[in-house]
């Protein structure tokens, strides 16, 4: 799925009146004479330079091609490349970045992966096609360790500019913004030892998944503050959806774990599913902690407590560090890592006393 336009697609448009029709939408995007838009074409003088490069922007997206002559300019065109729409967050960080980039003068070109679609490989090889200025990446395969990065290493060769968002594989070299992984877990587990729960358990993404690691590692580190268990049966690992939330959540009540930290929203949603559907409930049975807050998850029943991504100051971050780079300037190739926040609502209780045998 690729918006605002058909990234890659583009006819042959030869004939007069098609010519014409071009020149038509092209000048009504822009707000200006179809003569204005012949002369930028043809390469005439007497256009601003801002009138100009409205003029390039148009054709792109639209999905025109340029003239043979301006195709080596690179387009004001920024792609976003995400993993899907389904999970909240990653709608809200599109609204996030596509308003920033409108902000700066440089147009999104959405990309999301989808079952039997094209992959992220696919998606680079028609940006730039496009000739985008640069690629914003978020939850992509470079987070995982197993998944192909030929097409990163391929974007690294040609200097592209291009920014990740959220913890990436070693090696790669881009900037990249965080949430702090470590922070947030300490996070929500501090807070269930105040209710003082003693079973806590984690739900993951894949074993090479960078961020779900960190989470892990400091999963295990507060256990080891808190001087409680942290059996290998109170950690669980699972695809980001809701049925896989479900399942390996119901294995963990099962084990007698009453805390259940998630690592997205959607999981955590799996995981009250779960406990319901054992006949128990949220949180009288069992705490169920989300991460992201993302959108309506003080509207579910019981309102989730989750940790907050702070979507806005990554996505502007990221935003800043992407101009830069097309602009020329040089930016830091370490991690920015961005603090979370706890949100409690109603999803986390007390622990229940254990009943003396």
């Amino acid at each position: 799925m690729i918006l605002p336009y058909a990234c890659g697609v583009t006819e042959n448009r030869t004939s007069g009146r098609t010519t014409t029709r071009r020149l038509a939408e092209v000048a009504k995007k822009v707000g200006v004479s179809e003569a204005t838009v012949s002369r930028v074409l043809n390469g005439k003088p007497g256009v601003s330079e801002a009138t100009r490069q409205a003029v390039l922007t148009a054709l792109d997206v639209l999905g025109y091609e340029r003239p043979t002559q301006l195709r080596g300019e690179r387009a004001r065109l920024v792609g976003l490349v995400l993993p899907e729409l389904g999970n909240p967050i990653f709608p809200a960080l599109a609204e996030v970045v596509g308003g920033a980039l409108a902000q700066r003068g440089f147009t999104p070109v959405l990309c999301t992966r989808t079952a039997g679609g094209l992959s992220e490989a696919d998606y680079i090889e028609m940006l730039l096609e496009r000739q985008v200025s640069g690629v914003v990446f978020a939850g992509g395969h470079y987070a995982e360790e197993d998944a192909p990065h030929d097409h990163y290493h391929r974007l690294l060769k040609l200097r592209l500019p291009v920014v990740l968002v959220n913890a990436a594989t070693e090696g790669l070299g881009f900037p990249c913004v965080s949430t702090d992984d470590q922070v947030a877990v300490e996070q929500a587990y501090r807070h269930l030892v105040a209710l003082g729960h003693e079973r806590i358990g984690i739900v993951l993404g894949p074993e090479d998944h960078v961020p779900s690691r960190r989470k892990l590692n400091a999963f295990l580190a507060e256990a080891r503050r808190a001087g409680l268990p942290a059996e290998p049966d109170a950690i669980e690992r699972t695809l980001f959806s809701l049925e896989g939330g479900q399942a390996v959540a119901t294995r963990l009540v099962r084990r007698g774990i009453t805390g259940i930290i998630c690592a997205s929203d959607v999981l955590a949603l799996g995981a009250v599913r779960a406990v319901r559907r054992l006949g128990m409930s949220v949180p009288e049975d069992v705490s169920v902690v989300g991460f992201d807050d993302s959108a309506f998850m003080n509207c579910t029943h019981p309102p989730l407590t989750t940790v907050r991504q702070p979507i806005e100051a990554i996505g502007r971050t990221a935003v800043t560090l992407l101009v830069n780079q097309i602009d020329g300037a040089s930016v830091t190739a370490e991690e920015l890592l961005f603090e979370p926040e706890l949100v409690v609502r109603g999803s986390t209780g007390p622990a229940r006393a254990r009943v003396p045998a």
